[in-house]
């Protein structure tokens, strides 16, 4: 393992410069990984520690570089880029660990995106106790964990706004949710049904949102969706996010 004063404070930049020196040193063509290192600069900064580029965030960079269009094989160029880097400084003794990077299927037609009339038909397909988690997942674009977790000591209705608690974040850092229109009117209807003994916003019969991968599946078939993952609810609160003009950091952070 690499040991010293410098271990784990290499920075993107200096690793895009190990790739390019290493296409420069083999004969290959350096103009290749051009644009694949410059979504990486643009995205985390190539001032950014190399140990901080996390897996988590280069699943956000994927889901970002989606929502701008980009199609997987593009996004895999830089991924390559990216995973070829962390390799060449480790080796060199610059980090001591790297992200795991997994390649995204190039031929897979779906993007795991909905328009809003797909959403509709699904929301409309779902059980009724789940159309509105569902539609919260939609508008805000949290993971199904972190609705599920939301308690009523988590809603400032004065301020108009959910707090995620950190301990309730993947990436353990919590965040503020406004509430405004859709979300807003999600939340008033959650308050309609609250249960006194129940501290959950979503509930099913007083109990917390557990799993529903059945109903879920059933409702996306019901909707003519085929196979869609939950997951695609988060994709496309960031597209739309970015579509209506919020700014990429912006979308990310809520």
């Amino acid at each position: 393992k690499p040991v010293g004063p410098d271990v784990d404070k290499a920075t993107l930049g200096e690793l895009a410069q190990m790739l390019t020196d290493e296409y420069k040193a083999n004969g290959r063509r350096e103009s290749v990984i051009v644009s694949p290192l410059a979504h990486l600069k643009e995205y985390f900064g190539e001032h950014q520690r190399a140990i901080d580029i996390t897996s988590d965030r280069v699943t956000a960079y994927i889901t970002v570089r989606q929502a701008k269009g980009a199609a997987n094989s593009t996004i895999n160029r830089s991924l390559a880029a990216l995973k070829r880097a962390f390799v060449l400084a480790q080796r060199a003794g610059k980090v001591t660990g790297r992200p795991h990077i997994a390649m995204l299927e190039e031929n897979n037609a779906r993007q795991g995106f909905l328009s809003h009339a797909e959403f509709e038909r699904l929301r409309d397909a779902l059980p009724d106790d789940l159309k509105d988690p569902v539609a919260f997942l939609y508008f805000s674009g949290w993971r199904v964990s972190e609705m599920r977790a939301l308690e009523w000591r988590d809603v400032d209705t004065e301020g108009r706004a959910v707090r995620l608690r950190p301990e309730n974040s993947k990436s353990k850092t919590g965040r503020v949710l406004p509430l405004r229109g859709e979300l807003a009117e999600i939340i008033k209807r959650a308050e309609a049904v609250r249960i006194p003994e129940c501290s959950f916003v979503f509930h099913r019969e007083g109990r917390a949102v557990g799993l529903f991968r059945k109903s879920w599946a059933t409702a996306c078939k019901d909707a003519g969706l085929g196979a869609m993952l939950v997951h695609d609810l988060r994709r496309t609160a960031v597209r739309n996010l970015i579509r209506a003009g919020v700014s990429e950091k912006t979308a990310m952070s809520v």
